[in-house]
């Protein structure tokens, strides 16, 4: 069943939203060569319950995922766990973040580079983020959840060559974290769910350098590529509106921000 909300309540989303991306901008400041991702969740939790939230994604699922943040680096997709390994330059990290505020969650997810990258792999961040925005421009009344998937796909895919993960999809979100309907990347034009007023979702693409295929690792969550080659992440929650674009309700302008702003990342990808 597709929850459809009202306006107040988009409002009170937006603020879970919004939080998700002040925590993310958060670590874009200070996360360097040497420190762990196992560190970074500390920040991200501490950040998330400093400002009267609980982390989504902790706790959730069977078995239950013991960190709040998903931190998954190189050739991890998605739902990466946290661990003490210290970070090197060059390495890349996906990470998705989740708060519950004010009865709604937020979800967004953002992939940060470490100093100096291979050259495709700063293309695969660049058409990565690119495709999302190319998804949310489809993410409109009257279309379908087939052609925000299509326009991923086509995009990374067809014109890039990437491949575009199959067992992982974009989803409704609202007073739980996972809601119909589920938005693939990949996909026809005119399928799946239509897209109407009041529906809450997110789209985002995990579009990988190489192969589509993913394993997973012995941890029972971490998503990794199967040609070990490294994969990217990008998210954001949009509502959709009556006659008029997705608002959306996460943001990376505080991101880009203070991603700019740190010494030890690449930001001009």
């Amino acid at each position: 069943m597709i929850h459809y909300k009202t306006k107040a309540e988009i409002e009170l989303m937006r603020i879970s939203n919004l939080l998700v991306s002040k925590t993310l901008a958060a670590l874009a400041a200070i996360i360097r060569p040497g420190m762990s991702t196992w560190e970074l969740d500390q920040v991200a939790e501490q950040f998330i319950r400093d400002n009267g939230a609980t982390p989504s994604f902790k706790g959730y699922g069977n078995p239950a995922f013991p960190f709040a943040c998903c931190m998954s680096v190189n050739d991890a997709v998605v739902h990466g766990f946290p661990t003490k390994t210290a970070l090197k330059d060059g390495d890349i990290v996906s990470v998705d973040v989740g708060t519950y505020i004010n009865g709604f969650h937020g979800d967004s997810a953002y992939t940060f580079a470490l100093g100096e990258i291979a050259p495709e792999v700063k293309q695969l961040l660049r058409v990565t983020k690119d495709s999302l925005y190319k998804g949310i421009e489809k993410a409109t009344q009257g279309n379908r959840t087939g052609d925000i998937a299509y326009a991923v796909q086509h995009y990374t895919e067809r014109e890039h060559g990437y491949g575009v993960v199959r067992e992982l999809v974009g989803h409704g979100v609202g007073r739980h974290l996972h809601e119909e309907p589920q938005v693939p990347n990949y996909g026809k034009r005119g399928t799946g769910a239509k897209l109407k007023e009041g529906m809450v979702i997110a789209i985002e693409p995990m579009i990988n350098l190489g192969t589509k295929n993913v394993y997973h690792d012995k941890d029972g969550w971490t998503i990794r590529t199967e040609d070990g080659k490294p994969a990217a992440h990008y998210e954001h929650t949009v509502a959709i509106q009556k006659g008029a674009k997705a608002d959306i309700l996460s943001s990376f302008t505080e991101i880009e921000a203070a991603e700019k702003a740190n010494v030890n990342l690449c930001s001009d990808y």
